[in-house]
């Protein structure tokens, strides 16, 4: 691949594949990686029951000790009952609680040679700007090492040929997914694909009834469950569209309505960080990988649309000799 687009990467296993129940979508999960599944944790816990998040708080804490761990000693310690340890091996990601013990001790095994390193305390009022930007940075960090292990690549690549492929492409988000919608929908136009961001839940509404099979709408959603980005994703949906989201909660509402989902990880929210902002770290590396893909993917037209739109800034930036400029 040329310079031009650099290069783009990511690690990993499986995330969670859209559970909509129309056609395209991609059967069979991969568990996730030992790396993956304190990412998993992470962004599933806060949708759980309380049994189950009993079970997610006890492996993430301590994976060593759980994964000499039975079924039953995991129920037990708990206080739970062996379906729920069950139930919460298979929510996240795993076939069953022998998988769950494997990865487990894969984690434990990387965090005693140090490749997994302690999380970090909560920002404080009274940290000092060092602290907080050395605590900042290791969430970041940690936040975008999480995503890439939990990207489905089945699930990205197909949603990088859909946008490749599209006559028209209609992006969904509000807040601050709203500003990681625009950010997706320019990179899309520069490399000449006809791309629309919309915060306006009513224009994404009416804009959503005009697409078709050729299309794709895309929904950016942290917590899954925004009704104003749902909405337009639904209505797309039963329209014949390609529908794709971005969420941290694959398990959501949004999923209903989505033939491809892409799991995002977030660092720990905190008084002084809410959600809103460590949600849209992740969100923006998968933006990056879906045009990185779709550029990829139609190289021979982006590459001169690339090029166009550097020069037109270029020039835009550069000052102008005086006097009137002809048309050629």
């Amino acid at each position: 691949m040329k310079e031009i687009f650099g290069t783009a990467g990511a690690a990993g296993a499986a995330g969670t594949p859209g559970t909509s129940g129309k056609p395209g979508g991609l059967p069979g999960v991969t568990p996730p990686a030992p790396a993956a599944l304190a990412a998993k944790v992470r962004t599933l816990a806060p949708s759980m029951t309380r049994s189950m998040q009993r079970v997610a708080e006890a492996v993430a804490a301590d994976p060593a000790g759980c994964a000499a761990l039975t079924v039953t000693g995991l129920a037990e310690l708990t206080g739970t009952s062996e379906a729920t340890v069950v139930r919460t091996s298979r929510l996240l990601g795993y076939p069953g609680y022998r998988d769950l013990r494997l990865a487990l001790a894969g984690l434990a095994a990387q965090q005693q040679s140090g490749r997994s390193p302690a999380v970090t305390a909560d920002i404080a009022v009274d940290d000092p700007i060092a602290d907080v930007v050395a605590k900042l940075a290791y969430d970041e960090q940690q936040t975008l090492a999480d995503t890439a292990a939990g990207l489905d690549m089945a699930q990205l690549s197909a949603a990088v040929s859909a946008l490749a492929a599209a006559r028209r492409i209609d992006i969904y988000g509000v807040g601050a997914s709203g500003l990681v919608a625009q950010d997706l929908t320019q990179k899309l136009l520069r490399i000449g694909l006809i791309a629309h961001a919309h915060s306006d839940p009513h224009l994404a509404v009416t804009n959503a009834v005009q697409l078709r099979a050729k299309d794709v709408a895309v929904a950016i959603t942290h917590s899954g469950s925004t009704g104003d980005v749902i909405e337009p994703l639904r209505v797309a949906f039963e329209r014949g569209a390609t529908t794709v989201a971005i969420t941290g909660r694959p398990d959501g509402p949004v999923s209903q309505y989505a033939d491809h989902i892409l799991t995002t990880s977030t660092a720990r929210e905190s008084e002084l960080r809410p959600a809103a902002m460590s949600s849209r770290t992740s969100q923006l590396l998968v933006v990056d990988c879906l045009f990185i893909g779709v550029a990829q993917r139609t190289y021979e037209t982006a590459a001169p649309a690339l090029s166009a739109s550097y020069e037109a800034l270029a020039h835009r930036h550069t000052p102008r000799n005086s006097g009137t400029t002809s048309r050629r």
